[in-house]
């Protein structure tokens, strides 16, 4: 029941994010390389990056337990994703995130929207559960 109470409750702002992923997970999936080199250097990256990240928020350090783990997870995640993406799409005709064959666009498109038609479904089913009998 929690997945789906989440989901529910999902803003669209989360809801774009999770959808990011989606997309990531789409295309990783179909240019993937089990290089160690590329998953080591992407690994390195999010940590130096997210920590940077972590010291830019208006926080002290001694507060950072205090932060959501959720978006502390963001912070080193999304890093991990970017360079992990570009290591893996250079030089093959990528424009910005899309991929050259229309049929993996759409894939990935596909994905997405298949993940937003589980969060509203999710919605109504929560929905129903809140309402009064």
């Amino acid at each position: 029941m929690r997945p789906l109470r989440y989901l529910a409750t999902l803003d669209l702002g989360r809801r774009i994010l999770w959808c990011y992923l989606v997309w990531y997970l789409v295309l990783v999936g179909l240019y993937f390389d089990p290089s160690p080199s590329l998953w080591l250097s992407a690994l390195g990256v999010s940590v130096l990056i997210g920590f940077a990240f972590l010291l830019g928020l208006d926080t002290s350090p001694r507060r950072w337990a205090q932060l959501d783990r959720w978006m502390v997870a963001r912070l080193f995640l999304i890093p991990f994703c970017v360079a992990s993406f570009s290591a893996l799409v250079k030089g093959r005709g990528f424009i910005v995130v899309f991929s050259p064959a229309l049929a993996e666009n759409a894939l990935a498109l596909a994905g997405c929207f298949a993940f937003l038609a589980v969060c509203r479904i999710a919605r109504r089913i929560v929905g129903r559960q809140a309402a009064p009998i």
